[in-house]
């Protein structure tokens, strides 16, 4: 097995950092890449951290584990998950990411936060283990991931659900064995790493499929990529239209699946054009797994009724309106647009847009063309990210490529150095009855959530 080695002495830690801010911030000096695809760092450490890699790798004992993969809609999928076995009675554990304003919301131990105290302790027993020689440099998500994996393998629990990051194949939540899988929507996304087609993507996601366990795709137009490698290495794959599939009207909606229905469900609390396909995974896992983890009826409908998750088209009371969507990717933000004609009249919308340079800009702006009357663009405070006016730039270009509705007007254009200042701006203009959309990155609901709260 290959390690990254380095010239020198392995990176450490100068001193032991107090507090977990100072543990996040050390732990971005660990490795020389912020992205490192390959399990062979993570799987050496964990291994010394007595969290089993390989076959029958499940978190410590018998407890089923389900692991959830895909472009859009893996976090509201785990999610939903979490309230549905949380109301059967389940003592569930889950990872979920990435965190808007604390590390601690990508850990719940039965329902709740971990603490800080409890995941510093992960964090020294991770540092500890990738000291012993040969050392190994890992990047602040392998490190952060296995520090999570260890807590919950630790913690008293009946079920745990752990949120894929990048890909699937190589990401190191894949070191773990899932009893279950699934694989929600998948789009274009993450080039650089995952390949510039949905079939390389697919393939990526494809990787957290195990032999003769229940493979989920919620996706309803799978790549024959993700087809063919469930086929190859004999997983039991459940494809949304063949093996399961939803109905619904305006009032409810039901479920059906491989000898399960499940009728008279009301729709989920999270909003959004394409929350019942990810419902649909949840509900097809759930039965896949039945025999395990049973769940009644009406666990299914408080768990869909009060499951809560930030950032995924969430629609905040008061005046002006106010969503919050982290749409970073062409097929979200179509699906943000289809939710948006969903919503009712609004004077105005005024969008606040930022996004990673490396992204489909020009894909993710043109579903809201002709939606958006002004464009509040910001940059953010990562590398990665484009500047203000590089959005305008590919904006204006976006706009000048589409033809206009008769009687439509330009929309205005405005440019900030952050989330912030491009939040304060739009609030200053917004009417009451208008609609202010924060959507794109992580980092810019997240700067719009810190700044609403201070």
């Amino acid at each position: 097995m290959t390690v990254d080695s380095f010239a020198g002495s392995p990176t450490a830690l100068s001193d032991a950092p107090r507090t977990l801010d100072a543990w996040l911030l050390a732990v971005e000096s660990l490795h020389p890449q912020a992205i490192a695809m390959g399990l062979d760092r993570s799987r050496v450490v964990a291994d010394r951290l007595g969290l089993a890699t390989g076959a029958d790798a499940r978190l410590a004992g018998d407890r089923p584990v389900i692991t959830v993969a895909g472009t859009n809609g893996k976090g509201s999928t785990c999610a939903m998950l979490e309230s549905i076995l949380l109301a059967a009675g389940y003592r569930v554990g889950l990872y979920i990411k990435p965190h808007f304003e604390r590390f601690n919301e990508r850990a719940h131990v039965d329902g709740a936060e971990a603490g800080d105290a409890e995941l510093i302790a992960q964090f020294e027993a991770v540092d500890a283990a990738r000291r012993i020689e040969p050392a190994v440099e890992l990047t602040w998500y392998e490190f952060t991931t296995l520090a999570i994996l260890r807590l919950l393998s630790q913690a008293p629990l009946d079920v745990v659900i752990l949120e894929v990051g990048l890909g699937g194949r190589l990401d190191t939540v894949n070191l773990i064995d899932a009893d279950c899988s699934i694989v929600t929507g998948i789009a274009v996304d993450h080039v650089d790493y995952l390949g510039p087609t949905r079939e390389a993507i697919g393939f990526e996601k494809a990787g957290i499929f195990r032999a003769e366990r229940p493979a989920i795709c919620a996706d309803p137009d799978p790549p024959r990529s993700l087809v063919d490698h469930a086929g190859a290495i004999g997983a039991d794959l459940w494809l949304i239209g063949r093996d399961f599939n939803y109905a619904g009207d305006r009032q409810q909606w039901s479920f059906s699946g491989r000898g399960v229905r499940r009728a008279s469900l009301q729709y989920p609390a999270l909003r959004g054009a394409n929350q019942l396909f990810n419902a649909s995974g949840a509900l097809a896992a759930l039965a896949a797994l039945g025999d395990r983890l049973p769940v009644s009826q009406q666990a299914v409908r408080t768990g869909l009724l009060t499951v809560d998750l930030p950032g995924r088209f969430q629609v905040l009371p008061g005046k002006p309106t106010l969503v919050y969507d982290v749409a970073h990717n062409p097929q979200a933000a179509s699906a943000l647009a289809h939710s948006i004609d969903g919503m009712g009249f609004h004077p105005y919308t005024i969008a606040v847009f930022g996004a990673m340079r490396d992204k489909d800009i020009e894909g993710i702006v043109a579903p809201l063309l002709g939606r958006v009357d002004r464009w509040f663009l910001c940059g953010l405070p990562l590398p990665r990210a484009a500047t203000a006016e590089q959005l305008a730039s590919v904006l204006g270009f976006a706009q000048t490529s589409r033809p206009r509705a008769a009687g439509e007007d330009a929309p205005e254009v405005r440019c900030f150095d952050g989330p912030a200042a491009a939040w304060a701006a739009a609030s200053e203009v917004a009417g009451p009855d208008d609609r202010i959309v924060v959507f794109g990155s992580f980092h810019t609901v997240a700067g719009v959530m810190k700044a609403r709260s201070t």
